[in-house]
């Protein structure tokens, strides 16, 4: 087949379907692990943050590792194809892992946290370095790589969309404790709600189902520090214990409109579920793909000449830092949100919303990506992209709580734009191992795509690392009311010009990348030569 021919769009969809799949592990950790390993786990936010930066350092060995694996791996699937489908269901397993808690002390907990967390980034690293080598051998054309991007990043952010939208509900449909509910009528729209189970619950939230009314906790109920009215309440509940709440602001409440869900059963089995869905994708990928791009015939396996061109190579050089720095924007945004929208906003599911929005404008500006590319060049439109995505996302210091629709709108808008870095990104590299073949004569895709697994998972713990600290500095304790209104003013830092500030960073970094649409163009036509020589 020539290298410009079209791919067809039944492959490009089943390609999308493997960043579906892998997103629904990367965000589903990215999202929820923080709040999962703080609110429900009981983990510090500095072990945590400690935990997913130290986890990261193996990450630079092991993404290289397997690139060279991955170039060097023969079989009849071709080199890339095997490893999706070898990784589907140990990728599957260790999620399911990492969002079970199970019955351990301090120190039990710590320990099984580093231990499935550290396995979570190795198998993620052995799916993920030859999935998106995958593009790069799939074509030799880099606009059509662009437009496979673009449905890489659609399928990405569908598999985002799936796991950030449904698996708030699905939390608050597999935590359902079945409580005892008493309800007195004290005004129109006020009551005294008393709550009990007959079993022990670490971590139990309770709202009202429309999320309107407020909660403060009842004098008579035994209550440390301030009884701030919020939208719901975390707290323990012990058996056969009661726990009451004077509720306001919801007229005609009943005990059927009350939900009280287990946090931690709720989690661990709407997990499991997102596992089964993430195995079924990758297979779906495997089977609809095809490899058609080769090394030079004349290439000799030499590993020293590999390392040598990879840092000879600028393109490659200037992505690396740049895919680190915007995984690190997307990745503090990402895991504040849920902890924002539960403890700042004190409406949980409204931030399922939130994400479901981003999730659309994200497969808006995945689409947009290709067009855009090929009127403004790659170069230029992620700089503009990178400053717009991060202006935006600053002006989310100015809102208030009750700002739910200027939120929505500054999160879209800018999430929009930040769409755009992945799409880019992942073809870049494609260009980037197209400039080593065109100037060396030699391809180490995989190598080259390694970079992008590293950039991910380690801006991924940089940006964990990050949120540690800030809440830390601010005391927060997602099982201690007090701490979590005394880190409010960092919860909005992170949420708002911390990130921004990185894109900016970002941007003026990204002007040393040396590969214009003019020298693309050279390149790729030089290597359609070539191959047609061979």
């Amino acid at each position: 087949m020539s290298t410009f021919e079209k791919i067809s769009i039944k492959e490009k969809i089943g390609y999308a379907l493997g960043d579906g799949a892998a997103n629904i592990a990367w965000r589903g950790v990215a999202t929820f692990l923080f709040i999962f390993y703080t609110d429900v786990f009981g983990l510090s936010p500095v072990t945590v943050g400690v935990l997913m930066l130290v986890a990261r350092f193996s990450d630079g060995i092991s993404d290289v590792l397997m690139g060279i694996i991955g170039d060097r791996t023969t079989s009849k699937y071709g080199k890339f194809r095997p490893w999706i489908l070898w990784t589907a269901i140990p990728l599957a397993a260790i999620l399911s892992l990492l969002f079970t808690s199970p019955d351990l002390g301090e120190t039990g907990k710590i320990v099984y946290a580093y231990v499935t967390y550290i396995f979570f980034t190795l198998i993620y690293t052995a799916n993920n370095v030859p999935y998106g080598a995958l593009m790069a051998v799939m074509t030799g054309d880099d606009k059509e790589r662009t437009s496979l991007g673009s449905y890489r990043m659609v399928g990405a952010f569908g598999g985002g969309m799936l796991v950030q939208g449904a698996l708030l509900f699905l939390v608050a449909y597999y935590g359902n404790v079945d409580p005892t509910i008493a309800i007195d009528q004290l005004d129109d729209d006020t009551y005294k709600v008393v709550v009990s189970t007959h079993t022990d619950v670490e971590n139990v939230n309770i709202k009202t189902e429309d999320g309107i009314a407020l909660f403060t906790w009842d004098d008579s109920q035994v209550v440390t520090g301030e009884n701030t009215p919020t939208h719901g309440k975390s707290f323990s509940m012990q058996a056969n214990q009661d726990y009451a709440f004077i509720v306001a602001g919801e007229p005609n409440l009943s005990k059927d409109k009350i939900t009280i869900i287990d946090q931690k059963q709720g989690y661990s089995n709407a997990m499991y579920l997102m596992s089964v869905f993430l195995a079924i994708l990758m297979f779906l990928t495997f089977y609809s793909t095809k490899e058609r791009i080769q090394p030079p015939k004349e290439q000799k396996n030499n590993l020293r000449q590999d390392f040598k061109d990879l840092i000879a190579n600028k393109p490659w050089l200037v992505l690396l830092v740049i895919g680190l720095l915007f995984n690190v924007y997307n990745s503090i945004k990402q895991g504040i949100v849920i902890i924002y929208f539960t403890h700042y906003l004190n409406d949980q599911l409204l931030g399922a919303s939130f994400l479901i929005g981003l999730m659309v404008a994200s497969v808006l500006g995945a689409m947009a990506t290709a067009p855009l590319g090929n009127r403004l060049g790659k170069r230029n439109l992620f700089i503009y992209a990178l400053l717009f995505s991060g202006g935006v996302n600053a002006l989310l210091f100015f809102c208030g709580p009750e700002d739910i629709t200027a939120i929505f709108t500054i999160g879209i808008i800018s999430e929009f734009a930040a769409a755009i870095f992945p799409t880019l990104f992942f073809a870049m590299l494609g260009d980037a191992a197209d400039y080593s073949e065109f100037k060396n004569g030699r391809r180490a895709t995989g190598l080259i795509y390694s970079a992008g697994s590293f950039a991910t998972k380690f801006g991924g713990g940089i940006a964990g690392a990050i949120i540690g600290m800030i809440l830390g500095a601010f005391h927060y304790s997602g099982q201690d009311a007090d701490s979590i209104q005394g880190a409010i003013p960092g919860i909005i830092m992170l949420m708002s010009w911390v990130p921004a500030l990185i894109t900016v960073l970002a941007a003026g970094l990204m002007f040393l990348y040396p590969l214009t649409q003019k020298k693309l163009d050279e390149i790729t036509l030089e290597l359609k030569e070539r191959r047609l020589q061979e």
